[in-house]
């Protein structure tokens, strides 16, 4: 199986299957002398983890992070850090009923017809526990980037529709977000979603969710304007988490309906630039122009559902399924730590790319 490798400059590479005995990074490319420490690491791990309440997963996994390389004297030296985080609530006898079955919206199909084998356990290396080595490396870039841009850098991201619950994004308060099981910006949403999701558990099915990711403090000339646009990465970074299915760079499809008017007037006052609106989500051209940066992305319906349904098994066979087990009624609920920590890869990744390039 190969592209495991994500990045440029700085890269990260991620080895482990869903329930093996362990899952865990190689990063490259860091630059030496950044303070890092497990703990502030496990910070974002914790935000991902599993099993913190009961709209996710029940699966208890403490995603304790143990950096194995790449520091000394509690510093980063420039070479490879590598992170094992191992595995600690594998209940791999939930599959058994379903091994020859492929879930509808899976990757169980395609990932069999391709390779003639897989790990039907928890989804062996196509399952979302892949996504805490992402976590674990976005961290250790978010660390780089609040070091050498400053305090006025920072990323956050929310879930600002789940199901067809949306928010009022004029209520967005960022201090508000680790509020509440669902990392909503707004307030008032939060008792109908949890009345909304609950429905849609106990029914046995899922939903899918839309989350908005927001950097702030990021400089102008990030990317470059055609094969490397910030863009397009960033899309590509998005695009490349478990069942996400579409991505948004600031009005993104919805700027069809906008007139050449609303295109971001640009001013200047008392020698700064100021831009009148953020259509653009911070990228003109493929380059950042020091707004701030806003991305999100739609994540479609966990496929491992109670609810009974037709699909096929490996014989080619016509049958039911239908899987038991922990999994979340909204994959996209954890899914807001996991886009936080690519954007922060991918502009990390252009930070040093452009670095090498303009000085």
């Amino acid at each position: 199986m190969s592209f495991n490798t994500f990045g440029k400059i700085f890269r990260f590479t991620t080895w482990g299957e869903s329930h093996g005995p362990a899952i865990g990074c190689v990063i490259d490319g860091c630059p030496p002398n950044i303070p890092i420490s497990e703990k502030e690491i496990q910070k974002d791990m914790d935000k991902r983890r599993p099993g913190q309440s009961k709209f996710t997963t029940q699966r208890k996994e403490s995603d304790k992070v143990n950096i194995l390389s790449g520091l000394f004297q509690g510093k980063t030296t420039g070479t490879p850090i590598s992170i094992i985080i191992h595995n600690e609530d594998k209940r791999s006898r939930d599959y058994e009923t379903i091994k020859n079955k492929f879930r509808p919206g899976h990757a169980d199909f395609t990932y069999f017809k391709k390779y003639g084998i897989r790990d039907f356990r928890g989804g062996g290396r196509q399952s979302a526990r892949e996504t805490a080595c992402r976590v674990a490396a976005g961290a250790v870039a978010k660390i780089i980037l609040k070091k050498l841009l400053g305090p006025k850098f920072n990323i956050i991201g929310a879930v600002t529709q789940l199901g067809l619950m949306s928010c009022d994004k004029d209520n967005w308060k960022n201090s508000e977000i680790r509020k509440n099981p669902f990392f909503c910006p707004d307030k008032k949403s939060v008792k109908s979603w949890e009345k909304y999701l609950l429905a849609v558990r106990k029914s046995g099915s899922s939903c899918g969710a839309i989350i908005e990711i927001r950097a702030s403090g990021v400089p102008v000339g990030l990317g470059a304007p055609i094969y490397s646009k910030l863009d397009s990465d960033i899309s590509a970074a998005l695009m490349s988490i478990n069942a996400v299915k579409g991505v948004n760079i600031g009005a993104g499809m919805n700027s069809a309906f906008l007139s050449g008017e609303e295109n971001d007037e640009i001013r200047n006052k008392s020698g700064k630039v100021n831009f009148k609106s953020n259509n653009a989500g911070g990228i003109l051209g493929g380059i950042s122009s020091g707004q701030n940066i806003v991305a999100s992305f739609a994540v479609k319906p966990t496929s491992s559902i109670l609810t009974n349904r037709e699909t096929i098994n490996k014989a080619g066979k016509n049958t039911k399924i239908s899987v038991k087990g922990r999994h979340d009624p909204c994959v996209g609920i954890r899914a807001v730590p996991i886009g936080e920590a690519m954007l922060s890869c991918v502009l990390l990744d252009h930070y040093l790319l452009n670095r090498a390039q303009c000085g």
